[in-house]
């Protein structure tokens, strides 16, 4: 069975969209340090505080489509404002007042529809299509990932040929062309009107199904993902505090191709095509037959692992240059493969877990709070960011060290969670057992 033939426009959709948004954060770091003069510390800051706005807007998107305007509505109407933000960035380059008004306007457009889409793509599909729904979000995961791959790859480049007002506008156009794009399949796509939807308390106060009160059921699950945005905050900095490394580094050649600090962010896409397969296909059917049981949560304890790891390996990067030593950019390759396959093992398993351990009333609520914890993460950078420089003035070696010694530390807790946590289907044996 093949998918329906809207799909095709809702993938491209999102690839260019994706291509708009990691197009303008791939030289958004460098920009406010070197055209807004700005210190290292605010433009960190001000990176994390609008990624922060990203991954917290989705509340009010998903409220948006759900009590007014349907997902289809939603979607395209806040791709105006996400266009706009582009265009604001292009043609007042060089302005605070545009950089502000720019972000301001893309936080609105890319994190309202963020929950949107995804949920959009399943609204195409019939019950005995549901088979389906497995393969579609993993080509739209891929076209996520395709996208931010030549964003990374490319945008740098056309800042180096053409300046900054090309470089904030190649995206715009791109974020045109997803409006366009989407706007073109409207006649074949399945619109659902605004659910009506029961209020939270309504559906906290729904019987359980399982002897366990709903509300219970929220907090167990948050509790579980308490310590997930340090790893966000972690994970986040490749657009920043990796970028600024990167600046100390040397520059290398690829088949032709220039490497530089902003370019090399294009490896964390590919490394993710990577990593999907080989643990999916190799890693964990492997662990399976060792009896080592690879769950959601020991997968992303793992992964937490993986991320402090990283941060130690960029820690011992620094300390080399801060000796005086001439480094080659192509040694944050290592890093970079480190905290992908954290990444992998932490994002791609943790909504896999928030999904099937939320009662289907409560899934809505339990992905936003997925959400939330990137958000979380990225106001915890700009929160420390600005104390250490205010108080603190910890640079380099010392503050990838701070960053790798929170995140072991707070995998130890989530390890204590993880032991206590009773799943889903534990709870649901026990009642019937």
């Amino acid at each position: 069975m093949v998918f329906p033939r809207q799909i095709s426009y809702i993938v491209t959709t999102e690839a260019c969209e994706r291509f708009s948004f990691y197009g303008m954060l791939s030289i958004l770091t460098l920009y406010l340090r070197d055209e807004l003069r700005m210190e290292e510390s605010g433009a960190k800051s001000l990176v994390h505080l609008f990624k922060m706005a990203v991954y917290f807007l989705p509340l009010a998107g998903a409220w948006i489509a759900d009590r007014w305007w349907g997902r289809y509505r939603t979607i395209l109407s806040l791709a105006v404002f996400y266009c706009l933000g582009h265009g604001t960035l292009a043609l007042f380059e060089g302005t605070r007042a545009g950089i502000y008004t720019g972000l301001a306007l893309i936080a609105l457009g890319a994190g309202g529809i963020k929950p949107c889409v995804s949920a959009f793509v399943g609204d195409q599909f019939t019950a005995a299509q549901a088979g389906l729904l497995p393969k579609v979000y993993g080509l739209f995961y891929w076209s996520i990932n395709l996208g931010a791959m030549f964003a990374f790859a490319l945008i740098p480049m056309v800042r180096d040929r053409w300046g900054f007002g090309w470089a904030f506008g190649i995206p715009g156009l791109f974020m045109g062309l997803a409006t366009l794009v989407f706007w073109l399949g409207s006649s074949r796509y399945v619109k659902l009107p605004p659910s009506a939807a029961d209020s939270h308390a309504a559906v906290l106060a729904e019987a359980p199904t399982d002897g366990t009160s709903r509300s219970r059921i929220l907090l167990r699950i948050a509790a579980v993902l308490l310590p997930v945005p340090v790893f966000w905050a972690l994970y986040d900095q490749i657009n920043s505090s990796w970028v600024l490394q990167g600046t100390r580094m040397v520059p290398f050649d690829l088949i032709g191709y220039r490497v530089d600090a902003e370019r090399i962010q294009s490896i964390s896409a590919l490394l993710v095509l990577f990593w999907v397969p080989v643990l999916t296909f190799g890693v964990y059917p492997l662990a399976e037959r060792l009896g080592l049981r690879p769950t959601p949560l020991r997968r992303m304890g793992a992964g937490m692992v993986f991320t402090g790891l990283s941060f130690v390996i960029c820690a011992l990067l620094q300390k080399r240059i801060e000796s005086g030593e001439t480094l080659s950019l192509a040694w944050q390759i290592v890093p970079y493969v480190v905290i992908e396959l954290g990444e992998v093992m932490v994002s791609a398993t943790g909504l896999e877990f928030a999904y099937s351990q939320a009662p289907p009333s409560l899934r809505s609520t339990v992905m936003s709070f997925w959400l939330l914890t990137t958000s979380l993460g990225n106001f915890l950078v700009a929160a420390i960011t600005g104390i250490n420089a205010r108080y603190v003035h910890a640079t380099g070696t010392a503050e990838f060290l701070f960053y790798a010694a929170l995140m072991l530390a707070v995998t130890a807790l989530f390890a204590l969670l993880a032991v206590r946590y009773r799943h889903a289907s534990d709870r649901i044996s026990q009642l019937h057992g």
